[in-house]
């Protein structure tokens, strides 16, 4: 009784709501993942199209409860109003099947709901613009509209079933598989993960895990790819700073080389890793490195002084003359 009570009280009118879509639906068609990560409890979307900032329209996700891909003649309600049913305790299917009964469009959407427990629910509707369909497998479904070739779902589950790693590597192994297909007929434009905990604290900034978006690129699966390894550098960036913040410059240092060792060109990388072993009273160590930052930009010369007098870089003044005129 409360489930249908509360999907009384969430639902407006059949044809309020279908005037609604008429006047905001985005024409998304498009390929996209959701899924879970088994061992974490993670639950990510991932999606791309032929249509600018894809992932502001299709992906939706809320730590604790689930997440949801909404795309074809995108119906935008069934992201928020398919999590508010999930975190009311109904199952993917049932809250997916409250939303496609007041849809008067319904026939034209594609939709994929996946809850903390890994279940899922997945809606190709018989109007969608063919190649389309859907595939659903443990922890995951994945589903593609107006594609070149009728092979893109298939791979893509092929692909996140077979693929080892973290749930972002094994959505971008999908996503990659479908661009293999040839993916949408009209190419490609932009992309987007998401990916929240399994668990909700409350708090955003640890509930989000990932929230990435590729607007406009000719080629948005690879640059994709790309700012998911760099999210994932500065995650080791970040946990580096928590530790310089409570005085551990040993493992500061060691989460700075992890980063710099992904990305040997980056300058913030390599700096702060730098600064860390002059704290660790590794100064031959430090001073080549930080020469080479200098020459490339002579900025972070001038702020290195400053970290001394914020206390994040413990040095005498003679050690630090050492390093400033370095040749």
């Amino acid at each position: 009784m409360k489930k249908t009570f509360y999907i009384c009280l969430l639902m407006i009118s059949t044809s309020a709501f279908s005037q609604f879509f008429k006047k905001s639906e985005p024409f998304a068609h498009t390929y996209s993942i959701v899924a879970r990560d088994s061992v974490t409890g993670e639950m990510g979307v991932a999606v791309q199209s032929h249509w600018f900032s894809v992932g502001s329209s299709v992906s939706h996700g809320k730590a604790g409860v689930g997440v949801v891909a909404t795309q074809s003649f995108i119906n935008p309600s069934y992201g928020p109003k398919g999590l508010a049913l999930m975190e009311q305790g109904l199952s993917p299917q049932q809250a997916l099947d409250a939303l496609l009964k007041i849809d008067e469009g319904e026939m034209y959407r594609q939709v994929a709901f996946l809850n903390i427990d890994g279940k899922v629910a997945t809606h190709t509707g018989s109007s969608c613009i063919k190649a389309a369909g859907h595939r659903q497998g443990d922890n995951f479904s994945v589903q593609a509209n107006m594609m070149l070739n009728d092979t893109v779902w298939d791979a893509m589950a092929d692909a996140f079933e077979t693929t080892e790693g973290t749930l972002s590597i094994r959505i971008l192994a999908a996503m990659k598989a479908a661009q293999a297909e040839k993916g949408d007929i009209r190419g490609m434009q932009s992309a987007a993960i998401l990916i929240v905990s399994g668990t909700a604290t409350g708090n955003s900034w640890e509930d989000t895990l990932m929230d990435l978006r590729v607007e406009d690129n000719e080629n948005p699966i690879a640059e994709l790819e790309r700012l998911v390894n760099l999210h994932t550098a500065y995650n080791f960036m970040n946990n580096g700073d928590l530790a310089m913040e409570a005085g551990n410059s040993k493992k500061a240092e060691s989460l700075y080389l992890e980063a710099q060792n992904m990305f040997p060109d980056n300058l913030e990388m390599k700096y702060w890793y730098a600064i860390n072993l002059l704290n660790n009273k590794e100064y031959e160590k430090a001073t080549p490195i930080l020469k080479s930052i200098f020459k490339a930009d002579k900025n972070w010369r001038t702020l290195t002084p400053r970290l001394v007098k914020s206390g994040l870089l413990i040095i005498s003044d003679d050690e630090l003359e050492k390093v400033m005129t370095a040749d």
